[in-house]
């Protein structure tokens, strides 16, 4: 299958240490790696090794920090014709505490680069794509882009990570809603279900991630369902796990599997990948 993620490729730059630091503490870095990251790259690299056929329409900068990010999407296969160049600005840098004593990540993020618009889209055959995922972001464009895909019949999933004013009037747009706990907390909610059974639209299909709790889904019908999070042994790594969940529930949509089904493969592949560093080996067949 054919897809396409709309969003951000970042430079991550992990410090790995043995605790979370307090305020003004100095400590020594257990190891750094410097590695591509941004939310909607991550997913396509999990799809691309699931076997799908993935393209990333974003926006690079023309400076020696883009030249990670490009070599490991073209080792994971991704298109990036839809991409377009931008001569000024800084590539997005996220820099990452990740601690060994928990496994939590805590990000500090730096941007100075525009949004992929919806022009640059409007230029990209949608039909030819099976599907569509955007990234939250770019509320002042993401409304005409999903509003492309639809013109074009392309199924499409939307990812809500973070409140951004005027996001709410976009949920009826996309075919499936992909929720974080932490938009479901600024919504002051408590609990997953709770949540996708009063703040998300009728008859969309809508996850919601809860992190070690595992995850919860509102059919179309309405019907709230829970899946336990599949905890790996230790807890390694879990930045982009999120992502890796969303990555889980398109791939098993696009297979033909049913949403709960979509919900336990998401959660699986998740737990996977906290057991793990990076997103390398999260191919296999559906469980």
């Amino acid at each position: 299958m054919r897809i396409l993620a709309v969003g951000i490729a970042t430079l991550d730059i992990i410090n790995r240490v043995s605790h979370y630091p307090q305020e003004d503490q100095e400590v020594r870095a257990l190891d750094q790696r410097r590695v591509r990251g941004g939310n909607a790259c991550n997913t396509l690299v999990v799809l691309s090794q699931r076997g799908h056929d993935c393209g990333w329409a974003g926006v690079l900068a023309d400076e020696p920090d883009s030249q990670p990010i490009l070599d490991d999407l073209r080792a994971h296969h991704v298109d990036l014709t839809p991409c377009i160049h931008h001569a000024g600005g800084k590539v997005p840098t996220s820099y990452v505490i990740l601690s060994t004593d928990t496994g939590s990540r805590t990000i500090v993020h730096h941007r100075d680069l525009p949004e992929y618009p919806a022009a640059a889209l409007a230029r990209v055959d949608l039909g030819s794509y099976d599907w569509v995922h955007f990234e939250g972001r770019n509320v002042e464009q993401l409304g005409a882009m999903l509003q492309q895909a639809r013109a074009a019949g392309v199924r499409c999933s939307l990812e809500v990570e973070k409140p951004r004013p005027g996001i709410e009037d976009l949920f009826g747009l996309p075919d499936l809603l992909l929720f974080s706990r932490i938009y479901a907390r600024h919504r002051g909610f408590g609990r997953a279900d709770e949540f996708l059974a009063e703040a998300a639209p009728a008859g969309v299909e809508a996850y919601c991630a809860w992190g070690e709790e595992g995850a919860w889904l509102r059919d179309a019908d309405g019907d709230v369902r829970h899946c336990p999070a599949f905890a790996p042994p230790r807890i390694i790594d879990t930045l982009g796990a999120g992502d890796v969940f969303n990555a889980g529930v398109i791939d098993a949509r696009l297979r033909g599997h049913d949403a709960g089904q979509a919900l336990s493969h998401g959660c699986r592949l998740a737990g996977r990948k906290c057991g793990q560093q990076g997103f390398a080996g999260l191919d296999g067949e559906l469980k």
